[in-house]
């Protein structure tokens, strides 16, 4: 006998002598030249060919700003290579489906037992957490626990008679706004003074009454890049509990000082050493040095998370604990970053944030030196700072506004924006620092800021906007 048959016989089905091809094998009608655009804002009638989606695509995105020369954000705009090809291996991924992906699931478990061990958790075996999609979402998280313990102290009242608060300073990121909206929790934020920027400790707990579920404060406001004293915060709030009998948790919004203080400031005590510190949360995709968009929450221990938050599902064969405000999401981030823990330790990340953090330094007072801009902070803090223009007799005739739309002409995307009550007369440029931003590069924003500088001097303001002026920086 042959050792292979050929095809003599026609088989009942004739479909069988056809190979199953994926539409996105073939090019779309190669001789067709593009006669006809494919339409913006409706399926076009037929493909094309992925060459021609791509550099449609392609020439398009070439129109949005360079990440690398963006100071405005906090997000990671570069890692390694071998962190990308992780991520392109397991973009297909689905996170939740933690049966089906294991070892995902793994990293994501020895990640949060990392972060429980570097932010001092009293038995970080047994503290809890989770990975999210950002901060904001850790945020969320976070916030739902406050409440939810809340309302089981106060079964009696609640929801018929009781509605809760969440103290705060009034510089705290958009996204905590949005969970007093969202979760109809009163929002009680204390304003800025004068040149204090964020919370005042004893202003902080005058506010808390029986109905506070929580004062949150912020390892590194977005404004000007300063920490806020969780350690005094605590120490009002320990004060009213001893007058008051009222026991006030902390979480510790650490989007980027959680990933900055462990390994600058090490004496800064602002974590779980704080027994009222109930949960911390950060950004893996800012000064975790992960690509968007991943995030962490994490509580002291599983008291702290109420375990009705906490949902159980049997989902495609394996019982799966979750919390979370979505469900399916890439584990590519999460994999980027158990590599970054493993790439660098912890004097790594001492490396990289130092690094971060002298660019910083070194660029706030090389813009000082101009004479030209006072600066509110210094990069000493995060790698990040704030500074204002001069004054009389220094300044006359622009703002911040003009100088950000001028270093846009050079590429830089630096914003500018007012501070919120009660300083709205304060208008800053804000400068963040990243991995990635060197010291050439602060060089060459100093030449541009000068070349700026001189521009606006020779009157090319061109419609000064005044402080009022809107800014499309909301990061």
């Amino acid at each position: 006998m042959p050792l292979h048959r050929g095809g003599n016989g026609r088989p009942e089905n004739e479909e069988l002598l056809r190979l199953d091809v994926n539409p996105f094998f073939g090019l779309a009608d190669p001789v067709g030249q593009m006669a006809s655009a494919p339409p913006k804002h409706r399926l076009p009638e037929g493909p094309v060919a992925p060459s021609t989606a791509y550099q449609l695509v392609h020439d398009e995105l070439m129109l949005d700003g360079n990440s690398r020369l963006n100071l405005a954000t906090f997000v990671t705009t570069w890692m390694e290579p071998q962190a990308g090809v992780l991520m392109a291996e397991c973009r297909d991924k689905n996170m939740i489906d933690k049966d089906e992906y294991p070892r995902t699931a793994e990293l994501e478990r020895r990640c949060v037992a990392m972060l429980a061990d570097l932010w001092h958790a009293p038995d970080p075996a047994a503290a809890v957490g989770c990975s999210t999609t950002g901060s904001s979402e850790a945020c969320m998280l976070a916030g739902l626990a406050l409440k939810r313990r809340w309302a089981a102290r106060n079964a009696d009242r609640y929801p018929a008679s009781a509605r809760p608060n969440l103290v705060m300073g009034v510089n705290v990121q958009v996204c905590w706004e949005k969970f007093c909206n969202f979760w109809e929790v009163e929002a009680r934020c204390v304003p800025m003074e004068g040149e204090r920027f964020h919370i005042d400790p004893a202003a902080a707990a005058a506010l808390c009454d029986e109905n506070t579920i929580g004062v949150v404060t912020v390892l590194g406001s977005t404004f000007d890049g300063s920490y806020e004293p969780v350690a005094e915060v605590c120490a009002a709030l320990d004060e009213l509990e001893s007058r008051t009998g009222l026991s006030v948790p902390v979480h510790v919004d650490g989007a980027s000082g959680a990933m900055v203080a462990p390994f600058l400031d090490e004496d800064l005590v602002w974590d779980f050493r704080l027994p009222r510190v109930a949960s911390i949360n950060t950004s893996g995709h800012k000064y975790g040095l992960v690509y968007p968009g991943v995030g962490w929450a994490l509580w002291r221990s599983a008291e702290a998370l109420p375990e009705e938050l906490v949902f159980r599902v049997n989902y495609l064969g394996g019982d799966m604990p979750t919390f979370a405000l979505n469900f399916s999401r890439p584990g590519a981030q999460v994999v980027a970053q158990y590599y970054t823990f493993l790439r660098l330790g912890r004097a790594g990340y001492r490396a990289v944030q130092q690094a971060s953090r002298d660019v910083a330094r070194g660029l706030a007072e090389r813009i000082e030196a101009t004479g030209r801009f006072r600066l509110l902070t210094r990069g000493d803090q995060l790698p990040v700072f704030a500074v204002t223009t001069a004054g009389d007799p220094a300044v006359t005739g622009w703002n911040v506004f003009d100088v950000s739309r001028r270093l846009r002409e050079r590429g830089w995307l630096v914003p500018a924006y007012t501070f919120p009550a009660d300083r709205q007369d304060l208008a800053v440029l804000r400068v963040v620092c990243r991995n990635g931003f060197s010291a050439d590069l602060a060089a060459l924003l100093v030449g541009d800021l000068e070349w700026a500088v001189r521009e606006l001097d020779a009157g090319g303001a061109g419609g000064a906007g005044g402080a009022g002026q809107v800014s499309g920086f909301h990061h």
